[in-house]
Order: C-alpha cells, then structure tokens, then sequence
C-alpha cells in the first residue's frame, strides 16, 4: 500500500520504518525542515534498538521517504497515519491543535477516497472531532480510524513487527478491510487484530496506560512495605 505518516517523532517514525519493512511505500511528513532534510541524508534523529538497520535498507530501497509536502503526500497515499503530539494543557487535557489543524489540512488535499488513522495518543472521542474537522472541508468520501501504539521505549521495532494485539477502531467495513490487509504481515504467528469501535479503541489505550501506572504504583508499596 502507499502509506502517509504525520509526524516524525518517537511513535511516526519508527511506525513509518516498520511498514515500510513490511513492503509498503512510505511517506513521512513533517514541518521541521531541517529533521527532514536529516532523516532525508540518512541520519536518524531517535535511537531505538534495530530501528537504524530497517531505516536505512528501507530509504535504500526506496520504500521510505520524507517530505514537508503535505498536499502531496496526501494525494498519492492509500492510508494516512496521524502520529502527532498531544502535549498536556496547564489543566491537564491534551492540546489536539496538532491533530485538529493536519486534518484540516489533509481534508482540502484529498482526490480519491482516503483512511485516515489516528495513532496518537488521544482523549475518547478525538476521531469524532477529526471526522467533523475534516467534514467541512473535503470533497470526497474518507474514512477515520483509531490504532493505539502500544510501544515500550527500547523494544519498540520488536513490538511493533511483533505485537502482543493490535487493536483497530472503525465505523465502516471498508476501513476494517483496509487495516486488516494492512496489518496482516505483522499478526502471522497468531497474535489478535482487535476491532472495535472508535471510542472503545480510544479508551483502551488509556486502560492500558493507567494499567502499567498502577502496577508499578502497587509494586513500589510492596517494596516500601518490604523495606519496613
């Protein structure tokens, strides 16, 4: 598949490496010209274990790109993956301008039906403000989706060519279809592909985060207990 990733951070860039490992053609986009121009020259700006091997075969054999050029981008991929930041606001609730104003961007850019798949880290019901952001101004049929990343910093190449699950939230076959097919290479040993609806998609990222919170909050009172 011809494939987008926006954002080139931590999540986008090693999702961006890792699919197109798996045959697909890669674009990653982002606005910082000069990170750009540096994973364009083949230098890496993350270090994670086995990422650099998969990033230079992959810019080698032309599957992995990178560009500042939204629209184009747009425009000549199948599916596009958001992999922006949602910093916390003094309160505490994530700031979706990121995510908000690409998707805006991306609206205006399509020519041909397209998935949109939200993979940042977000409140439930962010894919419901996405689709109603982009509905006031595309002019073709999209399709918008949830794909938590379930990445630990150190072993994420391992977790995502191999994943424990992946789970997909979606509102139509058509992106269930598309996500599935996409997907495929990376479930072969067994592992589930778990559909859902967005929001569900949504909130068990969030269960899964407080999940490792309290369990580590509850092994560190038994060691102070321990300790005691």
């Amino acid at each position: 598949m011809k494939l987008s990733v926006i954002g080139t951070g931590y999540v986008g860039l090693v999702a961006g490496v890792c699919f197109a490992e798996a045959g697909n053609h890669v674009t990653c986009v982002d606005i910082d010209k000069a990170k750009v121009e540096s994973l364009q020259n083949g230098k890496l700006t993350i270090f994670e274990p086995g990422l650099e091997h998969l990033f230079e075969r992959n810019l080698q054999q032309e599957r992995l790109t990178f560009s500042t050029d939204l629209q184009t981008a747009v425009q000549a991929s199948e599916v596009i993956f958001l992999a922006l930041p949602t910093p916390a606001g003094e309160d505490g609730s994530a700031d979706l301008s990121y995510v908000l104003s690409a998707a805006k961007d991306i609206a205006k850019a399509l020519q041909q039906y397209t998935l949109i798949v939200i993979k940042s880290t977000v409140p439930v019901g962010t894919a419901d403000k996405v689709r109603d952001a982009m509905q006031a101004h595309a002019a073709v049929e999209f399709d918008v989706a949830s794909n938590p990343e379930f990445l630990r910093e150190g072993g994420a190449v391992e977790d995502f060519m191999k994943p424990e699950r992946v789970v997909i939230g979606i509102e139509s076959p058509r992106a269930e279809k598309i996500l599935r097919e996409l997907y495929r290479p990376f479930v072969l040993s067994g592992n589930p592909i778990l559909a859902m609806d967005r929001r569900s998609a949504e909130l068990t990222k969030y269960a899964c985060n407080v999940m490792l919170a309290l369990r580590i909050s509850f092994m560190n009172e038994v060691a102070a207990l321990c300790d005691n």
